[in-house]
């Protein structure tokens, strides 16, 4: 009994030091209220609700897609830091850096874990919109969250294109010939897509194939190292950037929603 007398009194006396309250505001939840103010005064936290419903935990019903898309998006963070330390976005090294990766650079299982994490985030985003849409939680109130998840959609998709051209061997470099040249064909800002000749003042031409949308994304006429270093930048902070600012606010607006939707 002494023994947990003295372990008691000591967190007392750590609980009310000036450095403990100013990290923890609230102090150790004993109620409701205080549980409630731990949510709300926490950085983190604060993007948590601070009830959830039965069905929200409820695996049958949410099929917990939206959390393994953020656990895996962590998991990518994670190995894609890793695998910066070793990969260099030239013509020259960037083959050659993936194989070593697999072979000679310890722990080269990040570089399997990070591709294979990439075909799962898609599978899981997807499916994510599939329950969201099949569960009608698209609905008012929530057409606003609704949209920014297909933002997000898309930014997923944009974040695997660009990672597909990092390996430079021949599947990558005829993948994004392919894919490039559909840009071309976007209408208005593509050379070969409909509407370009609107942006034409007189003879001039401001849609061509060094301003196009093609262009934009290869930062030359053809795949090479300008689309390569191009697209890298994309993949490792361009992208990743944007799509943890909209997580946030999807996290955020979850919650002022009141929780994911009930069943009918």
């Amino acid at each position: 009994m002494s023994d947990q007398s003295n372990k008691k009194s000591l967190i007392e006396k750590i609980t009310q030091t000036q450095v403990w309250r100013a990290i923890f505001r609230t102090g150790i939840p004993r109620n409701r209220r205080q549980r409630m103010m731990v949510m709300l005064n926490g950085v983190f936290l604060h993007l948590h609700p601070v009830r959830l419903p039965k069905h929200a935990v409820k695996v049958k019903y949410t099929w917990c897609m939206g959390g393994l898309s953020f656990f895996v998006f962590l998991v990518l963070t994670v190995t894609g830091i890793l695998l910066m330390f070793y990969y260099r976005p030239t013509v020259e090294y960037a083959y050659g850096d993936i194989i070593d990766m697999r072979e000679q650079v310890p722990l080269g299982i990040m570089r399997e874990v990070h591709r294979w994490g990439a075909h799962l985030m898609v599978i899981t985003v997807w499916l994510h919109m599939f329950r969201v849409f099949m569960t009608g939680s698209y609905k008012p109130p929530r057409e606003f969250n609704w949209a920014i998840g297909v933002v997000l959609l898309v930014l997923t998709m944009l974040l695997s294109f660009t990672g597909y051209l990092l390996p430079w061997d021949q599947l990558a470099i005829w993948a994004i010939t392919v894919g490039s040249n559909m840009a071309g064909a976007t209408p208005l800002v593509g050379t070969s897509g409909p509407g370009s000749a609107l942006l034409a003042i007189g003879d001039v031409n401001f849609i061509t194939s060094s301003s196009d949308a093609r262009f934009a994304m290869l930062g030359g006429r053809f795949v090479g190292e300008g689309a390569l270093l191009r697209f890298y930048v994309l993949h490792c902070i361009g992208l990743p950037f944007v799509i943890m600012i909209f997580m946030i606010v999807h996290f955020w607006r979850v919650r002022k929603d009141g929780g994911i939707s009930g069943p009918t």
